[in-house]
């Protein structure tokens, strides 16, 4: 697996906000930057830049945000602007809606998927594989 860099993901400026392991928080929670979860929130988080989900942390409710990457459990629903990245050790139960998703090997996706780039849904296209002469 490539490893990724987190200026790929849109992680710009600061990471201020984490719930830590072990840390449960119910009800919702907006930020202007990025966030990280790693503890278990019941409830709706809104971060103007990027959420991480830790492999450790559990979301139950909607997240919205320009980024998402997730590693652990979210139940709800995601929507992202730029970009969703669901990562070999999440889980991830409801619907999402992206500009573009990423689901590494391993993740497991349980909904359904809309993604939109300038207003307009992009049609997936068929790959067609050239055969080669002998």
């Amino acid at each position: 697996m490539a490893k990724r860099e987190e200026s790929n993901l849109g992680v710009g400026g600061d990471l201020n906000s984490i719930i830590g392991k072990g840390a449960m928080l119910t009800g919702d929670l907006e930020v202007k930057s990025s966030m990280r979860v790693d503890g278990h929130v019941k409830g709706n988080l809104k971060c103007g830049d990027t959420i991480i989900v830790g492999k450790d942390g559990k979301v139950e409710g909607e997240i919205v945000a320009k980024n998402a990457v997730i590693g652990g459990t979210v139940q709800g629903k995601i929507e992202a602007t730029d970009r969703v990245v669901l990562e070999a050790t999440a889980v991830f139960t409801g619907d999402l809606k992206a500009g573009k998703l990423v689901i590494d090997e391993g993740a497991v996706f349980d909904g359904q998927c809309s993604m939109k780039t300038g207003g307009k849904v992009q049609a997936a296209q068929p790959v067609v594989e050239k055969k080669s002469k002998q």
